[in-house]
């Protein structure tokens, strides 16, 4: 039996949940293995952690978005890359995509939890940040990071580590007057540049391809984003047609129940006048009947008397 492979699939599928079902279904994991016999198992499972709000919105970008994933972690090599040869030019340019790819992470992350029903504030939002800026600087930070199963959000330290100190400065000897040349030295002539080593070299062109991954990272997250807009858009419209249509059904029904009450107020007067109606012919026939009879009657003692 694996344990670590066990803890490890039972990891990878309860931090793919929202914080509200990582615990019933953290705890039903660890009975089921110590059902199994598994003790040492059920006790590493019932040890992970639940995750806070920010960290399942990290844990959801790396599980949703690998490509942006892997070119983030590109960006903070080269940054760090940059760090490490002191290169002014690219430090700027690559500071300026670093603060652009991670808005626009953050704000992918936060749709992603959004969309999993799991509200996000500013102040999660900033910790999701925190978190992106930690995963550029450290490279420790960005392995627990694109592992996808942070428990807490991740704080970025003070500047880049991994970067080897500074070289010491040796210091010069003093001058004497008697160590003084006589004639100034003339200037030596500039030294030709030397060529650009291959790890030189590489390192350009690693740092070319996470700019260029990082401009195209960039682009795509505007692209989704206006999508984004489009479809909330497009929600808002088709909203907006169903409270209208909500409003006609409530008229139409209201109408229809106008129209039923009058329908049978109508039943009702029409029976009523049925009765009366059929009342009135019995009455009608009677009478009839009466005055008949009393005719007949005339006529006979009008005979009689003749």
């Amino acid at each position: 039996m694996d344990v670590d492979a066990d803890v490890d699939a039972v990891a990878h599928e309860l931090y793919g949940l929202v914080p509200g079902r990582f615990t019933a279904a953290r705890d039903e994991r660890a009975a089921r293995a110590r059902k199994a016999g598994q003790a040492q198992t059920a006790r590493a499972i019932a040890g992970l952690r639940r995750p806070t709000r920010a960290a399942f919105a990290s844990n959801l970008l790396v599980r949703r978005r690998p490509k942006e994933v892997a070119a983030f972690l590109e960006l903070g090599e080269a940054l760090r890359q940059a760090h490490r040869s002191l290169d002014g030019t690219q430090l700027k340019d690559l500071s300026h995509q670093r603060h652009v790819v991670v808005a626009a992470l953050a704000r992918t992350a936060r749709q992603l939890a959004e969309g999993e029903g799991q509200a996000v504030s500013e102040s999660v939002a900033h910790e999701v940040e925190q978190t992106l800026h930690a995963a550029l600087a450290d490279p420790d930070a960005a392995e627990q990071w694109s592992g996808g199963r942070l428990t807490t959000a991740l704080t970025p330290p003070v500047g880049f580590t991994g970067l080897p100190a500074a070289a010491p400065v040796r210091p010069q000897p003093a001058v004497t007057r008697a160590d003084a040349p006589a004639k100034p030295k003339p200037k030596p002539k500039p030294k030709p540049k030397p060529k650009p080593s291959r790890e030189a070299e590489q390192r350009r062109a690693r740092l070319e391809q996470a700019r260029r991954t990082a401009e195209e990272t960039g682009a795509e997250a505007t692209a989704r984003e206006a999508e984004l807009r489009g479809a909330e858009q497009e929600q808002r419209d088709h909203d907006q047609a169903l409270a209208e249509a909500d409003a006609q059904v409530a008229e139409l029904e209201r109408q229809l129940r106008e129209a039923r009450t009058g329908q049978a107020e109508a039943r009702r007067a029409l029976a009523e006048a049925t009765v009366r109606v059929r009342d009135a012919a019995r009455a009608a026939g009677a009478a009839r009947r009466k005055a008949d009879a009393a005719a007949d009657r005339s006529a006979e003692l009008s005979g009689a008397q003749e």
